[in-house]
């Protein structure tokens, strides 16, 4: 239940993946990221994206094997280093926990793009590179001679990837590219909240996550084209709102259709019933979903017996969504008048679609999460080591790993100079010249 303790976190010496428990996990996931067994390995992708979405693809890619080299601005480096909550509730110099996740398995470097010395070192990088993603405003790129069609000319099987709040092309092309900002835009903020209270933003990096997600699979999508097809390289150009718009199901045609809006209904569904968050009679909450005709009668019949589900208002989907008000009191009465452990077995025994509303604390304690090892603990200079989500997806042959989290700034600036010809001279004379 809410409110437990959190186990322990126990690294073991080579292993990234051992669950945060005793108990051994289905998977573990080696403190090696680019060794010969991952899918991805020999692609070379070079990152300057910022934050979130654009470094989510970075970093997806990373955990099945491809080599992300991230090249950030000398004076702060990317905003995620600073964003959010610190691992240390007192450290001061401590990196932010957004940081150490969307940084992970990356080999940093920092430059001065806008220096002599800095654009050549780019170049030649880009020179190295399968592809590059890019989450500046549109037009950044450019003004810094770095358009794509010129990388292109200089490697021409190179695949970029630009996401931006709302696509490199249109009238709204320079507006800042937030989620929040996508979240109004696409429609999802219209949807969220209670009935009769304002819209509502997700509490959570939903549009940069949604976002990384396209641009990963966009970006294997094509570099499948360019190696499998013989193509050329490519532009992709990926938004933020589009990329929710995506996710919002049928609701443009029943807009076109039938001037549909779908209105705010808190935790409901117009097309699911029952579908709500439920409290118990000791304070915990559970969610249950009807969006199945089998999974809304073991419901209705867990909840009031045959009985209910010969009720004419309830005998049907068509019925229940007409009288999901009914079902759904119905429901909830029934959730206040039974504890939270008992409701668990009862929902297991009747094969009902419900769950227990978990806390990060009940995730910890989880035996699922445990016995898949779904959270994973990443090898950390800093604080020895760090809980993530484990990769997904799950493969058989090739899980994917992860073997650092996100390193410090320009950590890597000097080895990887080296491996594109510098000197120990040109690197120094970078350095004095502020290129790197």
């Amino acid at each position: 239940m809410t409110g437990m303790r959190v186990a322990a976190c126990h690294p073991t010496s080579d292993v990234v993946g051992s669950s945060l428990s005793p108990i051994s996990p289905a998977r573990t996931f080696m403190a090696d990221s680019h060794t010969d067994d991952l899918p991805l390995r020999g692609l070379r992708i070079v990152e300057v994206a910022n934050v979130v979405a654009g470094p989510s693809v970075g970093r997806h890619l990373s955990d099945f094997g491809a080599e992300v080299i991230k090249v950030e601005s000398l004076e702060h480096g990317d905003a995620a280093r600073t964003l959010g909550e610190p691992l240390e509730v007192d450290g001061t110099d401590s990196p932010s926990a957004w940081w150490t996740l969307v940084g992970r398995n990356k080999r940093t470097i920092a430059l001065d793009l806008s220096s002599p010395a800095g654009h050549a070192a780019f170049l030649r990088l880009i020179d190295t590179a399968d592809a590059l993603v890019d989450s500046f405003r549109p037009g950044v790129l450019e003004r810094l001679d770095l358009e794509p069609g010129k990388l292109q000319e200089r490697n021409e099987k190179l695949i970029v990837l630009r996401i931006s709040g709302f696509g490199q092309t249109g009238p709204y092309r320079s507006r800042p590219g937030f989620g929040t900002l996508a979240e109004a835009y696409a429609g999802l903020a219209a949807i969220s909240g209670e009935e009769n209270g304002p819209p509502l933003l997700a509490p959570a990096a939903i549009a940069d996550e949604i976002t990384g997600l396209v641009g990963t699979w966009s970006l294997l999508a094509a570099l499948y084209h360019r190696d499998v097809h013989g193509g050329p390289g490519q532009t992709i150009d990926v938004s933020l709102y589009e990329s929710l718009l995506s996710v919002l199901g049928p609701l443009p045609a029943l807009y076109q259709h039938r001037g549909y809006l779908q209105p705010r209904r808190g935790s409901r569904l117009p097309f699911s019933s029952p579908r709500n968050v439920y409290e118990t009679r000791d304070g915990h909450h559970f969610v249950v979903s009807g969006s199945s005709a089998p999974a809304a009668e073991r419901a209705v019949k867990l909840v009031g017996g045959e009985e209910l589900l010969a009720d004419p208002r309830f005998a049907s989907a068509d019925a229940r969504r007409e009288h999901a008000d009914d079902l759904d009191a119905a429901v909830a009465k029934w959730f206040a008048q039974h504890e939270a452990l008992q409701v668990e077995a009862m929902l297991e025994e009747a094969g009902v679609a419900g769950m227990r509303v978990m806390t990060m604390a009940d995730i910890f304690e989880d035996e699922h999460y445990r016995a898949r090892g779904s959270i994973v603990e990443v090898p950390d200079e800093r604080h020895g080591s760090i809980a993530m989500a484990a990769p997904v997806p799950r493969m058989s042959r090739t899980p994917g790993r992860i073997a650092w989290s996100g390193r410090d700034l320009g950590e890597d600036t000097a080895a990887v100079l080296r491996e594109l010809g510098f000197d120990d001279d040109e690197i120094e004379q970078g350095h004095a010249e502020e290129a790197w």
